[in-house]
C-alpha cells in the first residue's frame, strides 16, 4: 500500500472524465422519454456508478500498481471462474448470459471486468518475455504466441458462448495492440491476419451458399450474428435507420436537451451518441469528439513518457481497447461500421463497464505519477 496524498493526479487526464460524467448524466436525462421506463431512473443510477468508480480508482491508486501485477495470475484465475460461473448462476438478458444479479445493486458483468485484466495479464507476459529475451529467435517467439493465444482463447471462447460477440473482438483488438508495441517480428502478424481472412472468406462462402448447412455446423445464434452485421452492409435494420434520422435531423445545434422527436432502441447504450447528436446537433458531437480525442492523445503521451516497459504496455492495452469502442461505437450510430454493441466509453450507461475504466483509470494515474515523480 501507499499514500497517494503526497501526488497530484493528472489535471489533463482528471477533467476530461469528469466532463465524460457530465456528459453522460446529461445525455441520460435528456433522453429519458425514449429510455425504457422499467429500467427506472438511469441517470441517479449513472451518477451512483460514477461515485463508486471514483471510489474504486482511489483503491487503486492506494493498491499500486507493482502490487496487481504482482497478483495478476490470481486474477486472471477468477476471472475465467466468473465467466464459467454464468453458465449456472447467470441471468439472461436478451438472449445472453452475461450478467449475474446482485440483489439491492443490479447486474454486474465479468467480461467487462476480464478486458482489464486480460490487459494486464498480457503486459506482464509481454515484459517478462522481453526481459528474457533480448533478441529471440523465431522458435523462442512462436511458443511465446502460442502462450499468449491460450491465455487470450480461454476467456474468447467462453465470452463468445454466451454469447457477446462485441467482447470478444475487445479481447483480440487487446492483444493485437499490445504485440504490435511488444516489437516481434510483423510476418507473425501477416500470418495471423492470412488465417483470419480465410477463415472470413470461408464462413461468407458458406452462409451464401448454403444457409442451412451453416445453421448445422456454427449454430443458430451465429447465423443471427453474421445476419446483423450483413443488415449493416446493405444500411437495414430499424436502430439503424432511427439513429440516422435522429443524427441527420439535429443540424448545428440539435433538437434541443430533452427533446427526442425520433425515438430508437438502446439510446441509453450503444446508441448514447445518437441520442447526443440528436441533442446537441452536429456543434456540439464535435466539440464531444475533440475531448475524446485530447484524452486519448493525454494517454498516448503518457504511455510515450513512461520509463516502466511494462507500464507502456498497459497503457497500449487500454488505450487500444478505449479507441477502439469509440470508433465502433460511433461509427455504427452513422452505419459506417457493424451494429455489435459495444457502448461507448465513459458515456454509455453501465455499471460494470464503467467501474472497470475506472480500474484503468486508477492504473493509469498510478502510471502518470511515477512519471510526475521521476520528471521532478
Amino acid at each position: 500500500m501507499k499514500n497517494i496524498s503526497k501526488y497530484k493526479i493528472d489535471k489533463t487526464i482528471l477533467i476530461p472524465i469528469i466532463l465524460f460524467a457530465f456528459i453522460s448524466l446529461l445525455t441520460l436525462h435528456g433522453a429519458s422519454s425514449i429510455l425504457p421506463s422499467y429500467m427506472g431512473d438511469l441517470t441517479t443510477k449513472q451518477l451512483i456508478w460514477y461515485a463508486a468508480g471514483f471510489v474504486v480508482a482511489y483503491i487503486v491508486m492506494t493498491i499500486g500498481n507493482t502490487h496487481i501485477y504482482r497478483i495478476i495470475w490470481v486474477l486472471y484465475g477468477l476471472g475465467i471462474l466468473s465467466l464459467i460461473g454464468l453458465f449456472f448462476f447467470g441471468i439472461n438478458i436478451n438472449d445472453a448470459t452475461c450478467w449475474y444479479e446482485i440483489k439491492g445493486i443490479g447486474t454486474i458483468q465479468p467480461s467487462e471486468f476480464m478486458k482489464i485484466i486480460l490487459i494486464i495479464t498480457l503486459a506482464t507476459m509481454i515484459s517478462k518475455f522481453n526481459e528474457d529475451f533480448q533478441n529471440p529467435s523465431i522458435t523462442e517467439e512462436f511458443y511465446f504466441l502460442l502462450k499468449i493465444m491460450i491465455i487470450v482463447l480461454v476467456p474468447s471462447i467462453l465470452t463468445f458462448m454466451q454469447p457477446d460477440t462485441g467482447v470478444v473482438l475487445i479481447y483480440l483488438l487487446i492483444t493485437l495492440v499490445m504485440l504490435f508495441v511488444s516489437g516481434i517480428r510483423y510476418r507473425w502478424f501477416a500470418l495471423l491476419f492470412g488465417i483470419l481472412g480465410g477463415f472470413i472468406l470461408l464462413v461468407l462462402g458458406i452462409y451464401f451458399i448454403n444457409q442451412d448447412l451453416f445453421i448445422n455446423i456454427f449454430g443458430t445464434s451465429f447465423f443471427l450474428r453474421v445476419d446483423r452485421l450483413l443488415d449493416w452492409s446493405n444500411q437495414s435494420g430499424y436502430q439503424l435507420e432511427q439513429s440516422l434520422s435522429s443524427i441527420g435531423s439535429a443540424g448545428l445545434f440539435g433538437h434541443g436537451w430533452n427533446t427526442n422527436p425520433i425515438y430508437f432502441p438502446e439510446a441509453q447504450t450503444d446508441f448514447i451518441f445518437a441520442a447526443f447528436a440528436s441533442h446537441f446537433g452536429f456543434i456540439g458531437s464535435t466539440l464531444l469528439l475533440a475531448l475524446i480525442a485530447f484524452f486519448d492523445i493525454r494517454l498516448i503521451m503518457l504511455a510515450v513518457k513512461t520509463n516502466k516497459i511494462i507500464n507502456k504496455y498497459v497503457i497500449a492495452g487500454i488505450t487500444g481497447m478505449l479507441i477502439y469502442q469509440q470508433i465502433q461505437n460511433i461509427g455504427m450510430t452513422f452505419g459506417l461500421l457493424p451494429i455489435t454493441g459495444i457502448t461507448l466509453p465513459f458515456i454509455s450507461y453501465g455499471g460494470s463497464s464503467l467501474l472497470s475504466y475506472m480500474i484503468a483509470m486508477g492504473m493509469i494515474f498510478n502510471i502518470s505519477n511515477e512519471n510526475m515523480r521521476y520528471t521532478n
